[in-house]
């Protein structure tokens, strides 16, 4: 057992106020598309264009708004009839898959495991004290320091013998590649499991081709499951390099058979053209960046915007559709906030609205003993009963 007065990682001086709440950069930054850059980003999309990790380089842009437009002229239309039912608050937990588990938390960081490595990471929302002795963080095998911010830049430092830029990873049945990025992130989100996991059942149930629309999509892991399972899979971003990622990511499964559209472009722009050509999907997921900046100035603002993304979203959603799924980072409101806004939207399609938040409990040095619940992000899903 440790004892309550050592040295716990990360633990801030005496009388420091602490730093400020910082989630995912990937939501929370401008991003430059005009040109490749050179910082690292999370699943690239389009966060309505949120931008994507590099490629090839150590470092990538950071998972925001890749290429973000504004939110579009076409007014919003006048819903009729009944709200969908409500479940809430519902919590989706996941204590891991695959090569992934988070070990330990505390102190504003968290201890992870991904594959062969252990690491660790600033975490805001790790409030408390961890549970694991000092030289169990001490001893991880990447530690990323640098700028609190989250869309600060920073390194990391590998205390025990220097690492590649990247390593195969599994997750749901997926290979794909981990990568060292200047923002921390290493490519793939997993609070979003649990969603991967609803939709990779729905796809094998369905008994009949399921059509999948991933926007904001990033480094295609989702996209990879869902093809996997059995679906037709439109994956959308506005970051080069998160297509080129993403794409990596299917080569190293072999996976290049599968029916998989890359879309690099703006998700708004997508998703209206979508509209007017008269397209429809069975299941879309939609993980949009709190703010962002496209390449030709336009602004993302998600308070301002997200009614118009959703509005278009259930216009595309086929007659025998399963599921509309949004997931909420880095801002400032409840969870009702979004709930009643997707009510709102799926006004007359019954069904019901199931929202709350993302968690991710510790697991340990095993990977399968229990413990604290680490809040991830916001979350709200549309199920038609």
């Amino acid at each position: 057992m440790v004892k309550q007065k050592e040295r716990r990682p990360g633990q801030k001086a005496a009388g420091n106020p602490g730093t400020k709440p910082q989630r995912d950069a990937r939501r929370d930054g401008p991003i430059k598309t005009g040109k490749p850059s050179a910082k690292p980003a999370r699943d690239a999309g389009a966060r309505s264009a949120p931008a994507v990790r590099d490629r090839g380089e150590r470092t990538a842009e950071p998972r925001i708004a890749a290429s973000v437009s504004v939110a579009p002229e076409r007014p919003l239309i006048v819903r009729n009839g009944e709200r969908p039912a409500e479940r809430v608050p519902v919590i989706l937990e996941s204590l891991g898959a695959g090569d992934f588990h988070l070990i330990d938390s505390g102190n504003g960081l968290k201890l992870e495991q991904y594959g062969p490595y252990r690491i660790v990471r600033p975490e805001a929302q790790a409030l408390w004290q961890p549970s694991l002795a000092n030289r169990i963080w001490d001893n991880a095998d990447a530690i990323f320091t640098g700028d609190t911010d989250e869309d600060g830049m920073g390194r990391w430092r590998f205390p025990r013998e220097a690492l590649g830029e990247t390593w195969p990873l599994q997750l749901l049945g997926i290979d794909f590649l981990g990568r060292f990025t200047a923002f921390r992130h290493v490519g793939v989100f997993p609070e979003q499991i649990v969603h991967w996991a609803w939709m990779k059942e729905q796809v094998e149930i369905a008994n009949r081709p399921l059509k999948v629309l991933n926007l904001f999509g990033y480094t295609g892991v989702a996209s990879l499951v869902a093809a996997a399972a059995g679906a037709e899979v439109t994956h959308v971003d506005a970051s080069k390099k998160a297509i080129g990622w993403a794409r990596e990511n299917q080569a190293l499964g072999h996976m290049e058979k599968l029916p998989i559209r890359w879309i690099c472009e703006d998700a708004m722009k997508f998703i209206l053209r979508e509209e007017r050509r008269g397209s429809k999907y069975d299941i879309i997921l939609t993980d949009p960046p709190k703010f962002g900046r496209g390449p030709n100035g336009e602004v993302w603002h998600l308070f301002e915007h997200l009614p118009s993304m959703l509005d278009i979203c259930r216009e595309i959603l086929s007659p025998k559709a399963l599921g509309l799924v949004l997931t909420a980072y880095s801002i400032r409101a409840s969870f009702y906030s979004i709930h009643e806004l997707m009510r709102e939207t799926m006004r007359g399609a019954d069904g019901a609205v199931e929202s709350g938040e993302l968690v991710i409990r510790e697991a340990g040095l095993d990977g399968k003993t229990p413990g604290r619940a680490l809040s991830t992000s916001l979350f709200s899903r549309w199920v038609p009963k």
